[in-house]
């Protein structure tokens, strides 16, 4: 009888390890202690293609410096921190670095974290880019997926932190911290902000928002709380992206960082035609509905009646 290789029984060993990880409906993701894998990206790829099933990913304290890619065949997943505990994933990618098979990162491809599939959740996790101030786009999370939803997480980094990508495509963000410099929340998608802490680190724009003229909804703001670093004092609530950008502030609180003219035209006078940009019941000394440019709007209690989970994500109740 011949003799079985070890290399063989480690490779059934882990087979085993996955199928039983699965089964649990749970995933352990740790550095150290007892786990099913030490990467988050190793957890994704053990799940089945395609997965139809829900799963927790729990992954514990600690800073994972990786890539992540939730691919579009790995539905349902919910990426959850550890409660009460630092649980960090980061990485340096940003547009312009060139790849050893002679690519260049852009705007689409310098995530530290991609999310193509649908039905993702994630809570308590700090996703990350630290290429650092100067290093120009350099995203935290890139969005491309329907029905994506985070709560009690952190977004940081500098330029173009958080890219929802998806035209039109429903996510929503509550309990959330959002940090950045330029554009640090852009994108097509419709996205709810809810009871989140928006941080800006430099004299710029908050969004930049490209919402396709025939989606009703871009980014919703509510009861969000807007502040700054202790030096900025010029930061508009956004410019358009594309001309039809859609942007609405719902009894949000705005620092003093907030400019008085509140809005951008990105340079560019035409798109004061097109966008979509409003206020309702902003508070703060940065509220000053008197001063704004005259192509936003200030909505009154009839007009921001429409504005309803119901009537911004659907039938989905994330």
């Amino acid at each position: 009888m011949r003799s079985i290789s070890k290399k063989y029984v480690l490779v059934v060993l882990i087979m085993v390890s996955s199928i039983t990880a699965f089964a649990q409906k749970q995933i352990v993701v740790a550095q150290t202690g007892k786990a099913d894998f030490t990467t988050v990206q190793a957890a994704l790829d053990a799940l089945p293609t395609p997965n139809t099933t829900p799963i927790t990913i729990l992954v514990k304290r600690g800073i994972y410096k990786e890539t992540v890619v939730v691919d579009s065949r790995k539905q349902f997943v919910h990426l959850m921190g550890e409660p009460n505990a630092d649980v960090t994933i980061t990485y340096n990618n940003h547009a312009g670095t060139k790849l050893p098979n002679g690519d260049t990162l852009n705007t689409w491809t310098c995530a530290t974290v991609f999310i193509y599939a649908n039905d993702f959740k994630a809570t308590n996790i700090h996703f990350e880019n630290n290429a650092g101030f100067t290093a120009g786009q350099a995203v935290a999370v890139r969005v491309e997926s329907n029905r994506v939803a985070f709560k009690n997480c952190r977004f940081t980094g500098f330029q173009d932190v958080l890219f929802l990508s998806g035209s039109g495509v429903k996510q929503y963000f509550e309990d959330c911290y959002i940090e950045g410099t330029t554009d640090f929340i852009f994108g097509a998608a419709t996205a709810v902000f809810k009871n989140c802490h928006i941080h800006s680190k430099k004299n710029s724009h908050v969004t930049a928002a490209s919402t396709n003229s025939i989606i009703p909804f871009g980014f919703v703001f509510f009861d969000c709380n807007l502040t700054a670093d202790d030096n900025i004092n010029n930061v508009s609530l956004g410019r358009p992206w594309s001309p039809t950008a859609s942007v609405t502030y719902i009894n949000c609180t705005l620092g003093k960082h907030i400019n008085p003219d509140g809005w951008n035209n990105w340079k560019n006078p035409s798109n004061e035609a097109t966008a979509r940009y409003a206020e309702y019941n902003s508070k703060g000394i940065g509220a000053s509905a008197a001063t704004r440019v005259k192509w936003s709007k200030q909505l009154n209690d009839e007009e921001v009646k429409k504005f309803t989970l119901n009537n911004i994500l659907g039938d989905w109740q994330p």
